[in-house]
């Protein structure tokens, strides 16, 4: 049985008992736990790995490549930004007599 500030969620078919400090943090850690379940199982379904614990390894790199990769492209926007201010900057200071 869950204590208060405590998220009970349930991975690819294990119970585990996560504390947490609010309600939005218990909603917030139900939320990841569903996607790191979901993860799981379209590993399983997809490959011939049969132990759990390969397939948590298989879904961690998945994730890890997905968090990658968006901060890759978090970076590359942040990049082009700076590059359209300065680009605005510089036609500004042309204007300049």
């Amino acid at each position: 049985m869950p204590n208060k500030g405590t998220a009970r969620v349930e991975i690819f078919g294990n119970e585990y008992f996560v504390k947490a400090d609010a309600q939005v943090e218990v909603d917030h850690v139900n939320e990841l736990a569903k996607y790191v379940d979901k993860k799981m199982r379209e590993i399983a379904t997809t490959t011939s790995v049969v132990s759990s614990a390969k397939v948590a390894i298989l879904a961690a790199l998945n994730i890890a490549d997905e968090l990658f990769a968006l901060r890759a492209e978090r970076k590359e926007l942040a990049h082009k930004d700076v590059e359209d201010r300065l680009t605005k900057l510089i036609q500004i200071l042309d204007k300049v007599p």
